[in-house]
């Protein structure tokens, strides 16, 4: 059995004794977080959805006592007039607000704090989120620590908090993290950028609206960023040991939409229904991955972000096949399960069997990531990167997820090799069409 001493990049990387007490440890640790899932009460927000959802939330905030709502969004949608119909309708009502649009992309520590000094100096008494997942995120960890009086650090972990958060509404932009549904909260170090979450059940929101008219000013590739987001949460969710009826439920809700509304929502931003549908499934994919956890395509893809600084959804879509085929074996009857339940092998359709319809699904969902011109690579990855990123991917999977099978680094070496490749190739094209160009003209 290893010691604390040793390290996760030796571990994986051993098939001998070492390996096999990473292994022992890792599943220790997902059978008790397991049993922990399905005995932790988990709250969920009063959801709203349609065109008043906006104002049925804003009620909700007055009946419940919110006289001075501190509403957190980022200076784009800002910009964009997001915030209006919930400012104008306050206002109507002669209810005080103070908006903050400091949210950046994959918030910092500083990004938080200072958003928090905001509404402790403006005694804010609710909170509103107004935007995507990093702008929900940040909401939950200033109610958290304002109502605890605690600095943002003092969250990171698990159930920290002593107290619950102070009133915590959310209206999502995206169709994508499913943040206002989640027990978690993820923040990024200020100088390295690597990613550290706070779990806690008390930071779930009392209530969020899903009103598609917000997000459909949503442009084409965020579109369908956010909504392999969705797609990614719900598959890993679905293939987690920690997976349950309950879970299997909205996971493959999630799926079904997603596959059916993505490519429409994407096509045209301003179908109401398809944006409606992907917000329920955002929804439940967030509440999928409570209990049931995710896998190593969120562990990738978080470090992507961290060292190529490559979007969140973008970098779950970019490895989420990849994993895909490495999990196939493990997950080959839950795959095929998945595929009859959500109607990807279609009534009528020739079934061959778990192994014929799991195949079925990975290629339905390269299908779909062509669909929605997900490019599937990433600028500037180094193979001199490859045991950092695989280190941190690992100590990631055996710290929090219930994974079907665990990799080992050449494994995960390997897929970021197989996406350095797509990207040397896609620059190669590239260039080699810029010059064909140059000599046409």
């Amino acid at each position: 059995m290893p010691t604390k001493k040793t390290s996760i990049s030796k571990l994986i990387n051993t098939d001998g004794l070492q390996y096999a007490g990473y292994l022992a440890v890792a599943k220790t640790r997902a059978k008790i977080l397991n049993a922990f899932s399905h005995l932790m009460t988990i709250p969920r927000p009063l959801l709203f959805v349609g065109e008043e959802a906006c104002n049925e939330l804003c009620d909700m905030i007055i009946n419940e006592g919110g006289r001075n709502v501190f509403i957190v969004t980022d200076a784009v949608l800002n910009k964009l007039g997001i915030p209006d119909k919930v400012t104008d309708y306050l206002q109507k009502n002669n209810i005080g607000y103070h908006v903050y649009d400091g949210i950046t992309p994959d918030p910092t520590f500083k990004v938080i704090e200072d958003s928090l000094r905001q509404s402790v100096n403006a005694n804010c008494d609710a909170v509103l989120a107004i935007g995507g997942g990093s702008v929900i995120d940040t909401a939950k960890m200033i109610a958290m620590c304002q109502s605890n009086n605690y600095k943002p650090k003092q969250l990171i972990g698990l159930f920290k908090a002593k107290k619950p958060c102070m009133p915590l509404y959310c209206i999502p932009s995206t169709a994508g993290t499913g943040s206002e549904a989640t027990i978690g909260a993820v923040v990024s170090d200020d100088k390295t950028h690597q990613k550290a979450i706070a779990i806690d059940p008390k930071m779930v929101p009392l209530a969020a609206a899903i009103d598609s008219t917000i997000m459909q000013g949503m442009p084409a590739h965020i579109t369908a960023d956010t909504g392999i987001d969705v797609l990614t949460h719900a598959l890993e969710a679905w293939m987690s040991i920690n997976a349950s009826a309950e879970t299997d439920y909205y996971a493959a809700s999630a799926v079904k939409s997603v596959m059916q509304y993505l490519p429409i929502a994407y096509t045209n931003g301003d179908d109401l229904k398809a944006r409606e549908e992907m917000g329920i499934a955002a929804h439940y994919g967030g509440i999928a991955l409570n209990k049931a956890g995710l896998g190593y395509v969120h562990a990738i893809a978080h470090q992507l972000g961290a060292y190529y600084n490559v979007p969140h959804g973008r970098a779950n879509a970019i490895v989420l096949p990849y994993v895909l085929e490495l999990n196939r074996k493990a997950s080959e009857k839950r795959l095929a399960i998945l595929a009859r339940k959500t109607g990807i092998i279609k009534s009528g359709q020739a079934d061959n069997g778990d192994n014929d319809v799991a195949d079925h699904l990975i290629a339905q969902v390269r299908d779909l990531l062509e669909t929605v011109g997900i490019n599937p690579t990433v600028e500037g990855i180094k193979t001199s990167d490859f045991d950092s990123i695989a280190k941190a991917a690992a100590k990631e999977v055996s710290d929090t997820y219930a994974v079907p099978t665990y990799m080992k680094a050449p494994e995960i070496k390997d897929i970021l090799m197989r996406i350095k490749t797509a990207s040397d190739d896609r620059t190669n094209k590239a260039k080699s069409s810029d010059k064909s160009n140059d000599k046409a003209a």
